[in-house]
């Protein structure tokens, strides 16, 4: 038992002294505003203390398309879709609530309600009427979630590589994510994030290895350690998620352009075939040799299925209308 107890003690004073050596410190917000928040972003107050980071590009009264990203990731990541968007239509993108510039909720609250309010908060803000809402992996989920509670206020729904589905994914996946819902590991690995674990974890999510630049793998290791995030990362990982129903996606009339990456090894390709089957006005477009952020890794194609699909919907072209 004194055997045990010693090498126990062992164990213990090593992981606290890797925990102090290894540990990366918060990145310095004025530093980051600096470099990741400049023209054309904006910082919006939207009540209850929230100040939303966000970018507003594209013609004032052309149609609405918003954009969520997914988790851990920001607003950056549909900068591709946006430069292809912008000269036709109203772009707008957000870091959400426990990301990016944003940072974490002041409650502290990161249930599924509380992402699909501060999407009424932005729209409300800048007097949105009806839009089209686009999201990819975690912020696919909430955009669903978003046209299940709020179809009077859109005009259609994107879900790309979305999150949501009662699909079980069978091994692979991403270790990063993994290390961090285990209970006590994932607060240590929080605190300790190496830059090679955020690079391997972006290169296990894509098929397409030209997106994992040294430039994106520094945006996502100084933005998961913007002050707070990580406190809301482990929250977020903590708090239940249930998947939708057949019921709710097959009563759910909001068009849909269902958009998945066929090699993707986060979400399962079968999810993509479970929201086109059960979602009544869907339509589905699917990438060979694509990973899980299509529209980055192939960020032509999947913009122009994007453009084509929007040019037949019926859209809103004023705010606040």
């Amino acid at each position: 038992m004194k055997r045990l107890a010693k090498i126990l003690l062992v164990i213990f004073i090593g992981l606290m002294l890797a925990f102090v050596i290894f540990r990366t410190p918060d990145t310095d917000p004025v530093e980051m505003r600096a470099k990741y928040g400049g023209e054309p972003s904006q910082f919006v107050d939207v009540g209850d203390g929230l100040r939303v980071h966000l970018r507003d590009e594209g013609p004032r009264d052309a149609p609405v398309v918003m954009l969520l990203h997914g988790s851990n990731a920001d607003l950056h990541t549909w900068e591709p879709w946006t430069e292809a968007l912008k000269s036709e239509y109203r772009v707008i993108r957000f870091d959400q609530i426990g990301h990016g510039l944003t940072g974490p909720a002041p409650d502290n609250n990161y249930t599924m309600p509380s992402f699909t309010s501060t999407i009424t908060k932005v729209a409300d803000e800048l007097d949105l009427g009806t839009f089209v809402i686009g999201g990819n992996s975690m912020g696919g989920g909430i955009a669903m979630a978003y046209a299940l509670e709020h179809p009077e206020r859109l005009d259609g729904l994107v879900l790309v590589d979305a999150s949501g589905a009662p699909i079980e994914r069978e091994g692979g996946g991403n270790l990063a994510f993994t290390l961090a819902q285990i209970p006590g590991v994932g607060s240590v690995l929080s605190q300790m994030l190496p830059r090679s674990l955020v690079e391997r974890s972006l290169s296990q999510s894509v098929s397409n290895q030209e997106v994992v630049t040294s430039e994106a793998v520094d945006r996502y290791w100084e933005m998961a350690r913007y002050p707070g995030n990580r406190d809301a990362t482990r929250a977020r990982f903590a708090t239940p998620r249930t998947a939708f129903t057949p019921e709710q996606a097959q009563g759910m009339q909001v068009p849909t352009l269902v958009m998945w990456g066929e090699e993707d090894s986060l979400i399962p390709f079968a999810a993509s075939a479970w929201f086109k089957s059960n979602l009544p006005n869907a339509v589905e477009v699917t990438y060979p040799g694509i990973g899980h952020l299509p529209m980055e890794e192939a960020a032509g194609p999947s913009s122009s299925d994007l453009r084509k699909w929007l040019a037949n919907l019926p859209l809103s072209t004023e705010a606040g209308q």
